[in-house]
């Protein structure tokens, strides 16, 4: 099996394997750099890495329209319940759950979590797919930390780290992440979405060819990886 992932901008990403859709941090009707609209796409899944509205705004009116079943930690379930989704499966740090298309394994994130009311969001995380035995890393919104030493010992196919800086790691710090986890390819996310975020991404890719093992993949909102 093959999964496709295609960058919507930011921090989203729509993972495609055979006929199941995953969604992963829904910000699309606000975000310019996205090439669509929440009422574009369909989700079986979506993921919610933490309560910011730039990973959570689209939620919640996808998750009504598709009936997709919505993946986050238990503070946040909750808050879905309450605006309105049927279809919520609660996780915390560390967890994994076995899923028709592959493995969800929360790992931990370094940032905070809010809710779009204030509403206090628990942990923020990040999420490994196992999809076809190939494993698939999505940092989302975090600090460098040494323990993705330990996410990267069972073999990353791909790693998705952000390196817009100010609110996450930057790229210096990604190159470090990169050598922590040891992944056979990387791509950049959470940048050049505004100005505070702007990055130079063919620069930081000559870096990542430089510095470490793993080969760069660099697409533009609405390019796909396959993996």
């Amino acid at each position: 099996m093959t999964a496709v992932l295609t960058w919507l901008g930011h921090g989203t990403w729509l993972i495609e394997a055979d006929d199941t859709k995953i969604l992963l941090d829904p910000f699309l009707d606000e975000n310019p750099s996205s090439p669509v609209k929440a009422a574009d796409i369909d989700a079986d899944y979506i993921l919610v890495s933490h309560g910011h509205f730039d990973h959570i705004a689209d939620a919640v009116p996808i998750a009504k329209r598709t009936g997709a079943t919505v993946i986050a930690v238990f503070e946040i379930a909750e808050w879905l319940k309450n605006q309105g989704i049927e279809n919520t499966l609660a996780m915390n740090v560390g967890g994994s759950v076995e899923l028709p298309f592959g493995k969800v394994t929360m790992t931990i994130a370094y940032h905070s979590s809010q809710l779009p009311d204030g509403s206090y969001g628990g942990n923020p995380v990040g999420f490994v797919l196992t999809i076809a035995r190939k494993r698939i890393y999505f940092a989302c919104d975090t600090a460098l930390f040494e323990d993705m030493k330990l996410i990267g010992m069972d073999h990353i196919h791909l790693a998705v780290l952000p390196i817009g800086d100010l609110f996450t790691m930057g790229p210096r710090e990604s190159l470090r992440a990169i050598e922590l986890l040891a992944p056979r390819m990387v791509a950049p996310a959470h940048y050049n979405t505004w100005p505070e975020i702007e990055q130079d991404v063919e620069e930081w890719s000559l870096d990542v060819r430089h510095v470490t093992t793993a080969q760069p993949r660099v697409v533009s909102p609405g390019g796909k990886i396959y993996v």
